[in-house]
């Protein structure tokens, strides 16, 4: 297409800052290179590139429609490698972060199945309640709860999980049961991470700050202090219902759900997903759903 001509090689001179080395790395005549800049030029009506017997330099409209050209070509460069990988066999490194106790619990074996099924993928991952910088860590993908805060970063829903503030029925009978969010003040209510937790009440968010004897960063370590009567705890699903299920916990404020939170994958910002990458997001958004 003629508005195509010429865009090629006045690249490649403006990066060389020469028409002789832009045509070895284009693989045609000093010439021909100099001829099709000049009809760039023309057919634009400006002049781009300023010439002497020693250099080559770019003008200023010359600097501006470079920058332009330059995302044109590696959009296009971007269009034939993401075709590129949809066809090929995903292989090589992937390394992805996940938190520590539901790493273990559930997404550790699914990389562990994912793995069997794609042998040609080298899978590293790293279980960690720390929020890694998957850019400077190297990371590809990381598995994160909850709120998302770093908008450097690219997220996907993989799955959400329900929360539940529950208490034994022993703590309950010691201490009555909470029937609104302004009762829980006089509980003890054990903390994880945070000193709040988050419900939705007539269609509003409401987030109401706790306080009790104790604090852990540890989902398994605060159920644990559930059940043995401590206090009330706010846990995911995956910690809680088996127990509610077997009343050794009770659901309090049950027309005061707490707010649903999503189970990501996160990623670094760029312009297309590599094939593995994608492949594994598909892979733990099919089962954790399941």
């Amino acid at each position: 297409m003629p508005q195509w001509e010429g865009i090629r090689e006045f690249v490649a001179v403006a990066e060389s800052c020469s028409f002789t080395a832009a045509a070895v790395q284009l693989g045609l005549s000093t010439a021909q290179v100099s001829r099709q800049v000049r009809a760039l030029e023309q057919r634009l009506g400006s002049e781009l590139l300023f010439r002497t017997t020693r250099r080559v330099a770019l003008t200023e409209p010359g600097q501006l429609y470079y920058q332009h050209c330059r995302l044109v070509l590696d959009g296009l460069a971007e269009a034939e490698l993401a075709l590129s990988n949809l066809q090929a066999t995903p292989q090589g490194k992937l390394r992805i972060t996940a938190p520590m106790s539901y790493g273990e619990r559930h997404i550790a074996p699914l990389l562990n199945d994912f793995a069997l099924q794609y042998p040609q993928i080298q899978l590293q991952y790293l279980l960690t309640n720390q929020k890694l910088d998957l850019i400077d860590g190297g990371y590809d993908m990381a598995v994160r709860l909850g709120k998302l805060d770093d908008d450097r970063l690219v997220a996907r829903r993989l799955a959400s999980r329900e929360q539940y503030t529950c208490a034994a029925p022993a703590y309950l009978a010691a201490h009555g049961e909470p029937h609104s969010l302004a009762e829980l003040k006089q509980h003890n209510c054990l903390a994880g991470t945070l000193d709040y937790w988050r419900f939705k009440e007539h269609g509003r968010e409401r987030v109401v700050h706790i306080s009790g004897s104790l604090s852990a960063n540890s989902g398994p370590a605060l159920l644990d202090a559930a059940l043995k009567g401590i206090g009330i705890v706010q846990l995911p699903d995956y910690y809680v219902l088996p127990h509610i299920q077997r009343a050794e916990l009770i659901s309090l404020l049950p027309a005061i759900r707490p707010v649903n939170e999503g189970i990501w994958a996160i990623y670094p910002q760029s312009r297309h997903l590599s094939p593995k990458v994608r492949l594994l997001a598909d892979y733990l958004e099919q089962k954790l759903n399941v």
